[in-house]
Formats: C-alpha cells, structure tokens, sequence
C-alpha cells in the first residue's frame, strides 16, 4: 500500500519547533508515499516569561529624631544648675513620650514577632523560573486536568484529558520522519530482545520530543521480557498466550517470547514491530493523561459494562492509530523499516481483534485494521482521536 502525498519532508535529523499560535497549515511537499517530517506540535506551557521585580531591601528608616531646640540665652545672675536639670528633664519626658507613642503605633497592626520566612520550595527536575508575584518555585504536581495553556504548574506533568487532549487538536501535528535501524529478525530468545530493545529506542526518539514539546513528562518505559508461562506486574499477573504477545502496565512493557506465536509468523519483522509499537502507544497514553483519564471513565462505569467496553475500545484503537503513525514515520527513510515490513503490517491487522480473539475490548477487525491504517496513511495525531468518533467507529 502507498501513502498519499502529503507534507514536506525535512532535512533527517532535525526537529522543528512548535508553531507560532495562528500559524497556516504548511503547503503540501513534493515527495508523495511520506509522511509529514517534522511533528508542530501546539506549544506547551513553557518558561514564564515575566520579569522579577527588582530587589528591594529593608524599608528605609524614619527620619532622624529631632534634637530639642536649642534653649534660649540664659539671663544673667539666674543659677544655672536648676536650669540644665530642667532641660534634662524635659528631654526625658520628650523621649518617654516617643517611644510610648511608637509602641502604641506598633501594636495596631498584625504582630511580626517571632516570623520567620518559610523555606523554598525542593528543587524540581522540571522547575521553571518564579513569576514576578512569586518568590519561591513550587514543584511540578503528577497529574492535573489543566492544559498547559492555563496551567500555573512549574513543569511537565499529565494532562488527564479526552477528546480534548492538547496532542490531539493540531490537524498538522505527526511524529518526525526518521531513520531506524534493527538487527535481522531471528525466532529466538536472543534475538527478539535484540529487535525490540532496538526498536524501542527508535519509538523514544519519535514519541519523546514530540510529548515533550506539549510539556508532557515523558520518560521511556522499561523493557522486561518474560520468559515463563506468567510474569507478575503492578497490573497483575499475566498469563502468557496467544493474547499477550506484548503487555503494558504502568511505565513497563513486557514481552513474553512465547506470547510471540513465531510458529504461525515466522520471520515477519513488520508483524512483531506494528504489535510492539502499539504497547509502547499505552505508554504515549500513560505519559500524556490520556490512560489515566480513559480508565477513570471505565472504574466509574465498570469495566465490564457498555460503557466501560466502549472506554476500552477507544483506548485500545487509538494505540493502533499510533503504532500506524510509527511505521508511516519510519517507512522508505533510508533504515531497515521497509516497505515490505510496512506492507505485511498494514495486511496483518485485518487478523486482529475482537472477532479474533472472542472479547468485546479491543474493537473488531475491521475497526482494528481502520485505525492503525489511519495513523500510517498521513501520520497525523488528530487522524488518532478515538475518543471523538462516533460509536459505530469503535465498536
């Protein structure tokens, strides 16, 4: 299958920055079959832009106390001794005054006695500069539902958002086009965790920038593979067959050698690498929100009830959308991502899904092939928002 004209491919190795808000679509390319090169992202929250006040010390003293005038030429013949205790006098009485009627001033207002400033903040990975109404940097929250438009966080964190996720309303937002290289496929032990230790750095140069420049908090996810009938997770423990080729769970991603059924594939690199690219999608979905947010939907309405199906249907296709804009990224770059590889994946998907595998969670074949096609056709994000199509799309 090709892919229609689109985008303009840029020089490899560069990514551009996030557009300027206003900015026009960029004017299709002149090499048909690829992908948008560079992802534009909407730009994320960045650095607060206003200035620190200037620094200002103590508040400046009162005026100098003013000395008693000066008494006036002492007449002849009068004792002067009476005279200066007199005047000691008066200006004792004049000072008792004073500081009697500061005191007084003093305790009108709020007591500072015993006021100590409060410490700053811990230093955060992921701190920005203070704002002019602020003297101390706070830290960055782990989750919130703000966007970074309007957020007042100090840095990266998820936004716990649908339909609406920030990644997905730029219509020109795609992952970069890429080289990627992997070793030669071979049905061992060894030689899967070579491809996918391989591939998974290539999944993070992709999906890495293109998060961070949302002000996402990415992190790659750590690869385990299991090599017994189960392996536990903070998600459980897993059972290892024919349904869990690959798993995710909370920043981890398994892959069990034996869920891989090398038996029936064979050396069909493109195969394994649209399944392993759509588990690393869960972790694109963990690092934006979007996960969190999607199982808040199903734990309120049930996990086995329609709406909790219909949840997980969404989910579940929009990482087929993303592990499609992979491979419509990487494909025909110039690696080892071919267009033989491209082309068994894209006929591979029709083979997945509910209809397959009897559950009603993941969408059927139909709807399983639709969307990882979508995301490989044009490599566009937007083309990836489930959450906002219609129910027949997902069923």
């Amino acid at each position: 299958m090709t892919q229609p004209p689109y985008g303009q491919v840029p020089p490899r190795g560069t990514v551009q920055p996030p557009p300027v808000p206003g900015q026009g679509p960029v004017p299709p390319g002149q090499y048909p079959g690829q992908a948008q090169g560079p992802y534009q992202a909407q730009p994320g929250q960045g650095p607060y832009q206003g200035q620190q006040p200037p620094f200002q010390g103590p508040p400046p003293q009162g005026p100098p106390w003013q000395q008693p005038p000066p008494s006036y030429p002492v007449p002849p013949r009068k004792p002067t001794g009476l005279i200066v205790g007199l005047c000691l006098g008066a200006v004792a009485v004049l000072a008792l005054g004073v500081v009697a009627i500061v005191s007084l001033n003093r305790g009108s207002g709020p007591s500072n006695a015993g006021y100590q400033a409060a410490p700053p903040s811990p230093s955060s990975a992921y701190e920005l500069p203070p704002t002019s109404d602020s003297s101390a940097p706070s830290s960055a929250p782990t989750s919130t539902s703000e966007s970074p438009t309007t957020s007042t966080s100090a840095g990266p964190h998820k936004i716990l958002k649908l339909a609406d996720h920030p990644i997905l309303q730029d219509p020109n937002a795609g992952l970069q086009n890429r080289v990627c290289n992997l070793p030669p496929w071979t049905s061992t032990q060894d030689g899967a965790e070579a491809f996918f230790t391989a591939a998974s750095k290539c999944l993070d140069a992709a999906w890495g920038p293109f998060l961070e420049s949302y002000n996402l908090p990415f992190t790659p996810p750590a690869l385990h593979f299991p090599t017994g009938p189960s392996f536990d997770t903070e998600c459980g423990t897993i059972q290892v067959g024919i349904a869990t080729a690959a798993y995710y769970c909370e920043n981890n991603l398994y892959v069990p050698f034996k869920g891989l059924q090398t038996d029936q594939y064979g050396n069909n690199p493109g195969v394994y690498l649209a399944l392993f690219a759509h588990e690393y999608g869960h972790h694109v979905q963990e690092v934006a929100g979007i996960m969190d947010a999607a199982w808040q939907k199903i734990y309120a309405a049930g996990q086995n009830s329609a709406e909790g199906l219909e949840m997980s249907r969404r989910k579940e296709l929009q990482a087929q959308c993303f592990s499609g804009m992979f491979l419509g990224a990487h494909v025909d770059r110039g690696g080892t991502i071919t267009r033989d590889m491209y082309n068994k994946a894209w006929n591979d998907q029709e083979t997945r899904g509910d209809n397959t595998s009897r559950s009603h969670d993941h969408g059927t074949n139909a709807h399983y092939a639709q969307w990882w096609r979508a995301g490989a056709k044009d490599n566009r994000i937007a083309d990836c928002n489930t959450f906002a199509a219609s129910a027949s799309d997902v069923g």
